[in-house]
This record gives structure tokens, sequence and C-alpha cells, in this order.
């Protein structure tokens, strides 16, 4: 099984948007999970994954670390103005080919309407 990444040793000090390591990993990775630690719905979220033949990478936040995540996804979503007006991705938020699916709605209504191995596949995280 996959081990989690510590969000602590993804991001240095001071990063910017262009280069930080959240914007780096997003986008050379396929499917992106951003996991709160011990957080059930986290847990299905990567088992939905898993369970498709996806091995997502995996970051757990944790309660310290929530604010700067939050802070990191705001530069990095395709449309910032999309999102000024709701309220920030829950965790687990989950990134698809580069770019915000979403949290655990967006992921479970997209996997019911049939839409979720499109996008996998698509990003390249599935081969058939």
């Amino acid at each position: 099984m996959q081990q989690a990444i510590p969000y602590k040793d993804l991001l240095p000090a001071a990063t910017t948007a262009a280069n930080s390591g959240i914007t780096k990993l997003v986008a050379e990775n396929p499917v992106v999970v951003f996991a709160r630690s011990g957080c059930c719905m986290c847990h299905v979220i990567k088992l939905l994954l898993q369970g498709h033949g996806v091995n997502p990478t995996i970051f757990d936040i944790n309660e310290q670390n929530e604010a700067a995540t939050i802070d990191e996804f705001s530069k990095i979503i395709d449309n910032p103005e999309e999102i000024a007006d709701r309220p920030p991705p829950p965790f687990p938020t989950v990134f698809v080919g580069g770019n915000l699916l979403g949290g655990l709605d967006e992921v479970m209504a997209a996997h019911i309407s049939g839409e979720l191995v499109p996008l996998l596949r698509k990003a390249g995280a599935l081969w058939l």
C-alpha cells in the first residue's frame, strides 16, 4: 500500500506559487489527493480511486497545515474567481490531470454519473 507524504515534507519554508511543491506535484501527477489525517471520508476516496486501478499521490494534511494548504490551492486552481464565492474545497481534495476535481461530493457525483473513469483516462491515470 502506498505511504502518504506528510505535508511538512512537501513545501520548503519560503516558496512562491510558481515553484511551490504543491503546484509542481499537482502538475506532475495524474491524480493527487490531499487528505486530512485519520479522516474516514478521505479513506473512502483513496479506496474508490484504488478500486479503479489508480495509484493516487496522497498527502496527509494535519490541522496546523490546513490554512497553508488551502492558500496554495487558491494559487493553482485554474479559475480562482470561480472559488471566490464558495468556501475552500473540503478535505479530501482531489486534483485530476492538474485540475481541481473537488471534494468527496464531486468525486462521488463523477463516479455515479460515469464521468470519473473518462477523466482518469484523459489524465493518464488509467490505461484501459
